[in-house]
C-alpha cells in the first residue's frame, strides 16, 4: 500500500493543495461517516407546496387584525380598528424546457367605524417562456390589478363618500436572443385602465370615464455578460397613451406619447447579490399645448443582499408618471425607494425593520409632497404552515401646500397559513 506523499528530494514533508485533496480521498477511512450538506437556516421553516401534475403550487391565506389612527390620511381623520383578509397563490411549473408561473394575491380591508375607507385588492400576474432554442426565447406575461384610489389623492372630489374602484390589465409578448455573452431583447405591450364612478356624500355619483385610457407601449434592450453574474444594459422605452374621451371634464386634451431611456445592470453574484437597477429620464409629450411635458429622472431596483447566514437586506425603487384630471396639470411624477432588513434572531423568530420614502411632483402646479414611513415587525413560525406575525408603521406626508399633511400611526397583529 503506497505510504504518504513524498516531496521532490524524496523527503516526507508537507504535500500541496492539490496533494493534500488527493490523500484525503484515498485515505479516507472506509467507515467514515457521510456529511450531508447543511439546510439554509431560512429554509427550514419555508412553505413546500404540493404538486399537481408537474406544476407546484403554494396556497396561503393570512387574516390581519389592526388599528389605523388615520385610513383617510387627511389632516384631521378619524382612527378606526381593521380586519384584512388575504389569500395568495404561487404556482410554478416544474418542465425540463418551457416554463410557466403565475402569483395570485387579493385581499379585503375591512374598518370597523370608517367604511367608506374599505378596499379591495387583486394581483394576479403570469409568465409563460417557450424555449425556441438554447439561446432563443418567447415571453409572454399577462396582469391584472385591482384597487382603489389612494386616500388623498387630488384626483377625487371634496364630498367624495368612497374611493372610487379601478382596474388595470394588460398582457406583452418578446423575443429574446442570446449572441455568446451579448443578448438583445424586443417585446411590445398593452395595457388598459377603468375606473368607476365617485360615490358622493349627497347620494350622487361623478363620472370618471375621462379617466379612463389605454396604452400601447414597446421596449428594446441590449444586454453584456462582462463576468459571470454581471449583465449591464441599456434599454429604450416608448409608449402611446389614448384616453376613452377626447377631451377631459375640464375641456383638456390629455393624450400623449412617452419616450424613457435607460442604463442599469442585472447581478448575480454567488448568491449573495441578487436583482436589478436601473436609471433613465422620463419624457411624456401631451397633446393639449396648455399642459406642459412631464419629465423628471427615474428609477427602478430590486436588490437582494445576503449579507450573513441570518441578515438579509433588500432595496427596492420604483418612478411612474400618473395621469390626473385636476384642471392645468398634467400628471405626476411618483418616486418610491424602500430598503428592508430581515434578521433571523431564530430559525421560528425573524425581525424585520423597513425604511421607505416617497417624492411627488406635480408638473403644472407647484405643489410637491415627501411620504415616509417606518415599520418594525417580528414573525414567530410555529412550523412551516402556521406563522404569527405582529408590526407597527408610522407614514406621514408633508407638503408645500396647506391642508394636506398628516400623520398615521398602524398596529398589526396576523396569523398566516401557508403550504
Amino acid at each position: 500500500m503506497p505510504g504518504p506523499p513524498q516531496a521532490a528530494d524524496g523527503r516526507v514533508g508537507a504535500p500541496q493543495t492539490k496533494v493534500r485533496a488527493a490523500y484525503a480521498d484515498v485515505y479516507k477511512p472506509a467507515n467514515a461517516p457521510v456529511r450531508r450538506p447543511l439546510v439554509p437556516l431560512h429554509e427550514a421553516y419555508e412553505p413546500v407546496g404540493f404538486r399537481v401534475g408537474t406544476f407546484l403550487l403554494k396556497p396561503s391565506i393570512e387574516v390581519t387584525r389592526g388599528h389605523d389612527s388615520n385610513p383617510s390620511r387627511r389632516p384631521d381623520g378619524k382612527a378606526s380598528a381593521f380586519t384584512t383578509v388575504e389569500p395568495a397563490l404561487k404556482l410554478q411549473s416544474e418542465w425540463s424546457r418551457h416554463e410557466y408561473r403565475a402569483d395570485l394575491r387579493g385581499s379585503f380591508t375591512s374598518y370597523d367605524s370608517l367604511a367608506s375607507s374599505n378596499s379591495p385588492l387583486l394581483d394576479a400576474k403570469s409568465f409563460t417562456r417557450f424555449d425556441l432554442t438554447r439561446d432563443t426565447k418567447i415571453n409572454l406575461e399577462s396582469r391584472l390589478f385591482l384597487s382603489t384610489d389612494y386616500p388623498g389623492s387630488p384626483n377625487l372630489p371634496a364630498d367624495i363618500a368612497k374611493l372610487p374602484t379601478y382596474v388595470a390589465y394588460g398582457s406583452s409578448a418578446g423575443l429574446s436572443h442570446r449572441f455568446d455573452h451579448l443578448e438583445l431583447s424586443a417585446k411590445a405591450s398593452m395595457d388598459q385602465t377603468k375606473y368607476q364612478d365617485s360615490k358622493l356624500v349627497d347620494g350622487q355619483s361623478s363620472s370618471n370615464e375621462d379617466r379612463d385610457y389605454t396604452q400601447y407601449g414597446g421596449a428594446m434592450r441590449a444586454s453584456y455578460e462582462v463576468y459571470p453574474g454581471v449583465k449591464p444594459f441599456a434599454e429604450l422605452g416608448a409608449d402611446t397613451r389614448k384616453h376613452e374621451l377626447q377631451y377631459d371634464r375640464d375641456g383638456y386634451q390629455r393624450d400623449s406619447q412617452a419616450i424613457t431611456p435607460k442604463v442599469g445592470g442585472t447581478f448575480e453574484i454567488t448568491r449573495k447579490l441578487t436583482g436589478e437597477v436601473a436609471v433613465g429620464y422620463l419624457t411624456r409629450h401631451y397633446q393639449d399645448p396648455r399642459l406642459r411635458d412631464l419629465r423628471g429622472v427615474i428609477f427602478d431596483a430590486s436588490l437582494k443582499w445576503e449579507a450573513t447566514g441570518l441578515t438579509t437586506a433588500t432595496l427596492t425603487a420604483s418612478s411612474r408618471g400618473e395621469e390626473t384630471v385636476v384642471p392645468g396639470w398634467s400628471g405626476a411624477l411618483r418616486r418610491d425607494v424602500g430598503v428592508q432588513v430581515d434578521h433571523l434572531f431564530r430559525r421560528w423568530l425573524i425581525g424585520t425593520v423597513k425604511i421607505g420614502t416617497g417624492f411627488d411632483e406635480y408638473v403644472g402646479s407647484e405643489r410637491a409632497d415627501t411620504r415616509t414611513s417606518l415599520g418594525a415587525a417580528l414573525t414567530y413560525k410555529f412550523n412551516r404552515d402556521l406563522s404569527l406575525k405582529g408590526e407597527y408603521r408610522y407614514d406621514w406626508l408633508r407638503s408645500n401646500v396647506t391642508g394636506v399633511d398628516y400623520n398615521a400611526s398602524v398596529f398589526l397583529v396576523g396569523l398566516k397559513l401557508q403550504r
